[in-house]
């Protein structure tokens, strides 16, 4: 997780500030200097927690809200609370096994696999749960069949690492013989299964460039065919959202014109996506407070994701959508345990293929 130091505290008024923050988190009320004197463990007085908590306030770090007598967080407190002063608590024993139970299951693609993930981050924060679906260009090719179709088109068949099944219709140029069709799979299929699709795309290119290629000469009649077979469709992004309707319980979110853009935000995907896909380019966890998003539609909630792969690849990204008043010591354990959980599943996956 990416940390930064902050504000240059002394020892006392960094714990001060944590046991502020933490109480704030469980019980959702400003925090008052004589509650916090009693339960901050510190030996001092009233007065001199109002006066750190003064100076804290004037850092930016807490603010009173309306007339109360007591503070809140900010979101830069809470940044300064994520980054150096939260304990995280490990996953308890039943947490651990619910997790891998819920990714035994045999899916029979990955996306129902991710389709699992998203439902089980939602169920175990009580928030919603994001996951994006890796590209297709990423996933290896299992198997490719060609079947003619009328007026010079072709259905390509492509079976995935993952077993995934994709269709598409190509339309060439000229007619091509079914012995040519049968011909340019059984080459595809012995030269290229476990490639990526990206990756067969450019060496069939670099192979129709070169005069008199086995390509070439082999598949004269079907290299159109077979460059367009590997082309990455428009639009094939995506990301999971499972638990959206749990957000409408956070009193923090109460708010039906912020709710309306957030649930706008989750329909429409592409904010959504380009912010997890950001995730994905980081390792470890990823956290986003407020509107350090950069989407206004987020503003008010913390974004915790961490990226996941297979290979040694990084495929995507996972993670909780939900208040800025979250358990953050339990959010970030599980947001970790199932990205590590989800990569060593897809790695069996891969292993079987």
């Amino acid at each position: 997780m990416t940390t930064s130091n902050g504000p240059d505290l002394d020892a006392r008024s960094r714990r001060l500030l944590r046991a502020m923050i933490s109480q704030y988190l469980v019980e959702g009320e400003p925090v008052g200097s004589r509650t916090l004197s009693r339960s901050s463990g510190l030996d001092i007085s009233p007065a001199t927690v109002r006066n750190i908590m003064s100076d804290l306030e004037d850092a930016g770090l807490v603010s009173s809200p309306h007339t109360s007598a007591g503070r809140v967080p900010t979101p830069r407190g809470l940044r300064l609370f994520v980054d150096s002063l939260i304990e995280l608590q490990p996953l308890s024993r039943h947490e651990l096994v619910r997790l891998k139970q819920g990714l035994a299951q045999e899916a029979s693609t990955t996306v129902g696999l991710l389709g699992d993930v998203s439902t089980l981050l939602s169920a175990m924060t009580r928030f919603a749960g994001v996951v994006t679906v890796p590209h297709r260009v990423d996933l290896p090719l299992r198997h490719i069949d060609f079947v003619p179709l009328p007026e010079s088109r072709v259905l390509v068949i492509l079976v995935l690492a993952d077993h995934q099944v994709q269709n598409r219709v190509v339309q060439l140029s000229k007619p091509v013989r079914d012995r040519d069709l049968v011909r340019a799979a059984n080459y595809l299929n012995e030269n290229f299964a476990g490639l990526r699709m990206d990756d067969i795309r450019g060496r069939l290119l670099a192979e129709m460039r070169e005069a008199g290629g086995e390509l070439n000469r082999l598949l004269s009649s079907t290299v159109e065919l077979a460059v367009e077979s590997f082309a990455v469709p428009a639009g094939h992004d995506d990301v999971l959202v499972s638990g959206q309707t749990n957000l409408m319980a956070c009193a923090e979110l109460a708010d039906i014109r912020h709710l309306r853009e957030l649930f706008d935000t989750f329909q429409r995907k592409s904010e959504l996506l380009q912010l997890m896909e950001v995730c994905a380019r980081a390792p470890g966890v990823r956290l986003f407070i407020g509107e350090e998003s950069g989407f206004a539609a987020l503003d008010g909630c913390s974004v915790v994701t961490a990226s996941y792969g297979a290979n040694g690849q990084v495929l995507g990204a996972l993670g909780v959508i939900g208040p800025t008043r979250m358990a953050y010591e339990r959010v970030i354990p599980v947001v970790q345990a199932t990205a590590g959980l989800l990569s060593d599943a897809l790695n069996r996956v891969a292993a079987t293929s």
